[in-house]
């Protein structure tokens, strides 16, 4: 062996389930790592067993110490390197002291029990991590694949889905895969809330044929789509100052955004839609605005965090930005932008909206001392209005896009 670490992919079905090769590489073994479930499979080995518990470092620090000297396999549900140990083993010995031999995955599985091809799905690892933002990272997907824990169970998936009124799903469950007990089946999501599954199981989510969904493609969406406050007109960030807004910020999809006095939630919905791995948090304090932001998130399926608050004191908490929208300052512009740029992250931006000359000028001058890089462009846009059958313009009131950006 070599100094190899063997990290080998390993079913429900056991050691049975190994080829002739990889179940002599284990039994040649002199140290065997992994869970205490695949651990059991093997009952009369003879070398140290060394059971993966504390978190990833602390195991690693312990395969450390033997991996040199003797003889070491590691055991690893399915495919090690779908959502599995194999990459962190890699990063940390090297690929050249790392050899993976893979089982099949839980999710190969699961679509060989369904019948249908997976090239083409979508696959998401609830494991371990939360269920906020799935809304807008499978709007529109055909086929998604969820693997599961003990916290983003079934049950908690479907009535999620339902809150989102993601209802166009039929979902196809399979429980303890590879094993005496598998039980493969289709629920609807009504079904699968109220029912308790085992805990080793993969959901499939597929689009029902005779269900049909919206659909939203793009980016800047019209006002009138929006529940918004009446009859202020509408305190929303108009469609066109929303399409520079956007291409301002510049998000990518894992992007953490701020956005500040959000209103009714027009650009954290658009943000968490484009941003759809990363994490949107919209501050307002005004409890009369929550109630549509709630609205619009649920409609636009976008799960953003809606948090009532004051800005700069609300922010505290937040992960650092990679981008921050001012929609609305409540006074506290300068503080605010300070706040923001004393926070972002390298290469991050900045954009203020301004409807005053005194918010344009606060605000270049707050982001020139926090030392971003300020652009600014004057927005005046017109839309085409019907007029005794013929077409009129009626222009709308100027807006200010003002941008920051961090450069290291």
């Amino acid at each position: 062996m070599d100094n190899l670490i063997y990290v080998i992919g390993i079913g429900e079905d056991g050691a049975g389930g190994l080829t002739p090769d990889s179940l002599s590489i284990v039994n040649n073994s002199e140290v065997l790592l992994g869970g205490e479930r695949q651990l059991n499979f093997f009952g009369r080995y003879r070398g140290e067993k060394i059971v993966l518990q504390g978190g990833l470092k602390p195991f690693t620090d312990k395969l450390e110490e033997v991996w040199r000297e003797r003889r070491t396999v590691v055991l690893a549900s399915g495919d090690p390197f779908f959502f599995g140990i194999a990459g962190y083993l890699v990063r940390r010995f090297g690929p050249e002291h790392v050899e993976v031999i893979p089982h099949y995955s839980s999710v190969q599985l699961a679509f060989a029990r369904l019948g249908d091809s997976w090239q083409d799905a979508e696959l998401i690892s609830l494991h371990g991590r939360p269920i906020q933002g799935l809304a807008q990272r499978i709007d529109g997907r055909h086929k998604i694949a969820l693997l599961t824990d003990e916290n983003n169970t079934p049950a908690v998936i479907a009535a999620y889905l339902q809150e989102f009124g993601m209802v166009e799903y039929e979902a196809f469950v399979c429980e303890r895969l590879g094993g005496a007990e598998e039980i493969c089946r289709f629920w609807t999501l009504e079904e699968m809330e109220t029912r308790e599954f085992a805990a080793l199981n993969v959901v499939i989510l597929r689009h029902k044929q005779e269900v049909s969904a919206p659909v939203r493609r793009g980016f800047a969406y019209p006002d009138g789509e929006f529940r918004q406050r009446k009859p202020e007109k509408g305190l929303i960030t108009k469609r066109e100052v929303r399409a520079l807004v956007l291409s301002e910020l510049n998000l990518s999809e894992d992007a953490v955004v701020w956005d500040i006095g959000s209103g009714s939630g027009a650009v954290a919905a658009e943000c968490a839609r484009i941003a759809r791995l990363g994490r949107v948090y919209a501050l307002e304090k005004s409890a009369e605005n929550l109630p549509n932001m709630a609205a619009n998130r649920l409609k636009f399926r976008a799960d953003f965090e809606i948090i009532q608050a004051k800005a700069p004191q609300g922010l505290a908490a937040l992960p650092d930005p990679d981008a921050v929208f001012i929609g609305g300052s409540g006074g506290e512009l300068a503080a605010i932008i300070e706040h923001s740029a004393a926070r972002l992250q390298p290469g991050g931006r900045i954009v203020v909206g301004a409807i005053t000359v005194e918010t344009l000028h606060g605000s270049m001058e707050a982001l020139k001392a926090a030392g971003l890089a300020c652009e600014v462009t004057m927005l005046q846009a017109s839309r085409g209005k019907l007029i005794l059958g013929m077409t009129r313009f009626d222009g709308m009131n100027p807006v200010y896009v003002v941008s920051g950006r961090r450069l290291h």
